[in-house]
């Protein structure tokens, strides 16, 4: 009996071994007017997904890096699934959002805003105030 345990238990090995999908990512991250932004801080985070070679487990993966002179981070092969984004550049507003990866080589294009005019909610409370 124990001989027949193990024939089965190494028949399934091999499934556990299977191929993960990965995908080769690009961000291209591009000003307002379409120009490359370099040095802008590029962060992946690997958000959704499993490993089938570890039973299901999540996958924590996390990238830090800058685009280089033509805006473009390379991101070497990571699991498909959900991925989010961030991007923090100087003198423009820092982006982020999330992304599904399903494709076996991808290029986001992330284009940056010029940033806006900071707001407080307390400015019309002065202005009121010296209304009275």
């Amino acid at each position: 009996m124990a001989v027949a345990l193990a024939g089965a238990a190494t028949t399934m090995i091999p499934a556990l071994h299977g191929a993960v999908p990965m995908t080769t990512l690009q961000i291209q991250v591009l000003s307002p007017l379409g120009r490359p932004v370099d040095r802008a801080s590029v962060i992946v985070t690997f958000v959704k997904g499993r490993a089938k070679m570890k039973l299901y487990k999540k996958e924590f993966t996390h990238w830090e890096l800058k685009t280089n002179q033509q805006g473009l981070a390379k991101i070497p092969p990571i699991p498909q699934g959900t991925i989010k984004v961030q991007v923090i550049a100087s003198n423009y507003q820092t982006f982020g959002d999330f992304f599904e990866v399903e494709d076996a080589e991808k290029t986001l294009t992330v284009q940056l805003k010029d940033p806006q005019a900071q707001y407080s909610a307390h400015e019309e409370e002065k202005s009121k105030s010296k209304a009275k």
